[in-house]
């Protein structure tokens, strides 16, 4: 029964993602100067509860001046390093699993 929930959830999420209407976890950091996105998350309180490990992950990696915002949107680009004027795209998985 579960992986037949976990199947279902996943279906859930892509399409929520496809429609735009997912929700992701986006955190700016001052420095260094990028804009991440986590997601996609079927609700606001996925995604709120998801952003402590990503935030804890960028502290541990030095980021400072961290600012987290969770809202429904559809990234085209996962990983932005403004310093650099550089776009990452990490391979977008769905968070249902916990992992990016």
């Amino acid at each position: 029964m579960k992986t037949i929930w976990h199947n279902l959830k996943e279906v859930l999420i892509n399409t929520f993602d496809y429609l735009g209407l997912a929700w992701w976890v986006e955190i700016v950091t001052q420095n260094p100067r990028c804009t991440y996105y986590f997601g996609p998350f079927l609700s606001s309180s996925d995604a709120r509860l998801s952003s402590t490990g990503y935030i804890e992950d960028l502290e541990v990696e030095g980021a400072t001046g961290i600012a987290v915002h969770v809202k429904r949107c559809k990234p085209n680009t996962l990983t932005i390093a403004d310093d650099l004027g550089e776009r990452f795209d990490r391979k977008v998985q769905p968070a249902f699993g916990g992992q990016i």
